[in-house]
């Protein structure tokens, strides 16, 4: 008798699946491509034994000309050494620099012509107007005035010390500088003025204005990579007192807590902040809409101070108006009460008077949920037009009504995103405090990540932008020529939004949702967030976090998405049907060619076809090696004789990696869901077959049926296929 077995399993040692040629290395360790764990930076992702970082507390004194929009100000820095480096100098950025006339940015940024050309797109195209907003250094001195030697270049300063400064020590410097601030309306500054010629009134929000800090760390020395605009700040922490001049009917919002409210603030005003502060139901209004158009319609000559205290942050930025409208109230985090504010011109209203503050609350509770307990005394959101940019405890945010005040959803909700977004990263990178400079979806894609959580929480009816799966299928099936890995410096990435937010943001939402699941991901993230809070991580810390905490082997995850541009396009490319022959004859006369298969070559159309067939055997001799004992091959048979066996191909045409989600439907309607682990295609990274036991009969399979994986073509991700698309738009798709 001749014959056909079918090998169900292929499970026996030294067995080769597929041809030597065909292996890749998308599941290789990142153990040589991450740096070498140390003493300051453990192979767990923890901070070592040794880890160190710097500290510059600063005093600053900082006056706005509201008639010549201009900044003036003094800082005292003292820097502390906690390296185990001696320093010879020090280098601090000077931001404001790439608004300079000798400036980097305008010469490297690419441009085209076109048909047709607006005057702002012309305008920026040549920074054509008459400005100079780059930093005027008045002098540079020791606490004994006595002046410093310094070199500016372009975006740094390095200030040269008397004698170096060694291990351990401390060293207090002065800084004097003034620059012009920017109208935003021409240059879309991430701090600037936004000018209202209706009532003839500025709002300030005043960030990167003093020089600051360079960070100097274990990774990369001094970070002194020049700024040009799009990748953002490294910086150190520190403690900062910081007094703030001007208009008298001005309101201002800070970094840190007021200190001296009873100066700058009425009695009213005064009981209504205090009244804020135990207020948890709904915001309590400080500063009215009709106190604030009185103060537009006057503009005070005379002065007044606010002086703010911020500990433990990496930088300091400020807003101040005579139109500000104010709210606040108060936040259950932990065993602290922070408050929540907004401060927005009557142009907001009413969309700012009822969601901003709210959004505020819900984003700290959300994030102080799967990171830390927000640790500031305050978050505020500050209302000027189009823009999204983000300092400790204050932020600056889009979303204006029309002015007769209505507005429509998608108003609403891009303001309440960009809300979210903005206070959100308090967390990343104000406290857990990566080189934005560098990796800039250390903090924008994380921070979207979370973005999406707290939308889900507490937004249901609003679009998810990002954070999903399904909301980068698009790019990632796109052009490769016009993407870049995520692990790509910020001043060379294209498609920002894309690489840097998007992308990161949907790869973690896969790695909690569809690899590691949310209780594993939640624990491990939280704990990243634990172990890094009010340090300086780098990529590979989040990495080894994240395998460290969850036991869950992520390399090939980091691989394929973070240093990639593959995309997930898997297909069901093969499907047979087989159940057991219990007629040896009938099995015996189909071996020798008397009964013909009837399933054709290739992909059948559908289940409606005979089974194939295979003949049980006994447990061959050598089969049990060694052992003494035996296996009962009549019940194996029995358990397996009315069983569907379906043995699939699966081809990975996309490059990226990932589990096989597939639903079953069975003949009496019901379904099933089964999922395999990426792990599958560990040794054949482009094509796995693999056969699965069903005790009924199957009518349909689909892979990644909830869309989880951002697969980019789903036409063959089932069986019997759907009909195909026309070649034309299967072109477009692909």
């Amino acid at each position: 008798m001749r014959k056909l077995f079918v090998l169900l399993i292929l499970g026996t040692p030294g067995f080769l699946a597929f041809p030597q040629e065909k292996w890749g290395s998308k599941f290789e360790q990142l153990g040589t491509t991450l740096p070498t764990p140390n003493s300051y930076r453990t192979a767990s992702g923890a901070p070592g034994k040794e880890y160190w970082q710097q500290r510059a507390d600063y005093t600053i004194s900082v006056e706005l000309d509201d008639e010549n929009q201009r900044i003036s100000g003094t800082e005292t820095i003292t820097y502390f050494n906690n390296s185990p480096d001696q320093l010879n100098y020090l280098w601090l950025q000077l931001d404001q620099n790439m608004r300079g006339k000798d400036s980097n940015t305008p010469l490297v940024r690419s441009s085209r012509m076109r048909s047709e050309i607006s005057g702002k797109q012309l305008s920026t195209m040549f920074d054509d107007w008459d400005y100079d907003g780059g930093f005027n250094i008045t002098s540079v001195a020791d606490n004994k005035n006595n002046d410093l030697q310094f070199t500016v270049n372009k975006t740094m300063i390095r200030v040269e010390l008397p004698q170096p400064l060694e291990s351990g020590g401390e060293y207090s410097f002065n800084v004097g500088w003034w620059y012009n601030v920017n109208d935003r309306m021409k240059d879309d500054g991430r701090s600037g003025y936004e000018y209202f010629a209706e009532d003839g009134n500025y709002l300030y929000t005043i960030a990167q204005f003093y020089p600051r800090m360079a960070v100097y760390d274990d990774v990369t020395g001094w970070q002194n990579k020049q700024f040009l605009g799009q990748g953002e700040f490294a910086l150190t922490f520190g403690n900062y007192n910081v007094k703030i001049t001007v208009p008298t009917d001005h309101i201002v919002g800070a970094t840190g807590t007021l200190q001296n409210p009873e100066d700058v603030l009425s009695a009213s005003e005064r009981q209504k902040f205090e009244m804020a502060k135990k207020a948890f139901d709904k915001p309590v209004i400080i500063v009215s809409e009709a106190d604030a158009r009185k103060k537009e319609k006057g503009k005070s000559q005379n002065k007044t101070t606010w002086e703010y205290n911020a500990d433990n942050v990496r930088d300091f930025a400020f807003a101040t108006s005579r139109k500000f409208i104010w709210d606040a109230m108060a936040v259950n985090i932990g065993d602290k009460s922070p408050l929540a504010m907004s401060y927005y011109p009557k142009e907001g209203n009413p969309l700012w008077e009822l969601e901003s503050t709210r959004a505020v609350a819900n984003t700290l509770i959300t994030y102080s949920k799967y990171t830390i307990d927000y640790p500031y005394p305050v978050a505020i959101s500050v209302h000027t037009a189009s823009i999204g940019m983000e300092y400790p405890m204050i932020c600056f945010n889009y979303g204006r009504p029309k002015e007769d005040g209505t507005y429509s959803d998608a108003v609403k909700w891009g303001m309440i995103g960009v809300i979210v977004h903005e206070v959100g990263h308090n967390f990343f990178p104000m406290i857990i405090n990566s080189d934005e400079r560098q990796w800039t979806w250390m903090d924008e894609g994380l921070n979207s990540f979370i973005q999406s959580l707290c939308e889900r929480e507490y937004y249901p009816g609003k679009p998810l932008a990002r954070g999903t799966a399904t909301s980068m299928i698009n790019y990632m099936k796109g052009n490769k020529e016009f993407q870049r890995p995520i692990m790509t410096n910020s001043e060379q990435i294209l498609q920002f939004g894309n690489n840097a937010y998007g992308k990161p943001a949907a790869a973690l939402w896969i790695l909690r949702q569809t690899i590691m699941g949310p209780e594993l991901f939640d624990y491990a993230f939280k704990e990243y967030s634990r172990r890094w809070a009010f340090k300086h991580p780098s990529p590979a810390d989040f990495f080894r976090t994240m395998e460290d905490a969850s036991a869950v082997d992520l390399d090939w995850f980091w691989n394929g998405w973070f240093y990639t541009t593959d995309h997930v396009d898997i297909s069901v490319d093969n499907v047979r049907w087989f159940k057991m022959e219990v007629d040896e004859k009938s099995f015996e006369k189909r071996a020798q060619g008397e009964i013909k298969n009837s399933r054709p070559e290739g992909l059948p159309a559908s289940f409606e076809e005979v089974a194939e067939t295979f003949m049980f055997s006994d447990t061959r001799g050598y089969e049990y090696q060694e052992f003494r004992n035996t296996l009962d091959d009549d019940a194996i048979k029995k358990n397996n004789a009315s069983k569907n066996f379906y043995e699939i191909t699966f081809k990975n045409k996309g490059g990226l990696v990932m589990p096989l989600i597939i639903e079953w439907t069975y003949a009496d309607g019901s379904t099933e869901i089964e999922r395999v682990p990426a792990e599958i295609w560990r040794l054949n990274e482009n094509e796995v077959t693999k056969v699965f036991a069903k005790a009924k009969e199957v009518t349909n399979i689909s892979l990644d049926p909830f869309k989880e994986t951002a697969d980019t073509y789903t036409n063959d991700n089932v069986f019997p296929r759907v009909e195909e698309p026309s070649r034309f738009n299967r072109f477009q798709e692909k």
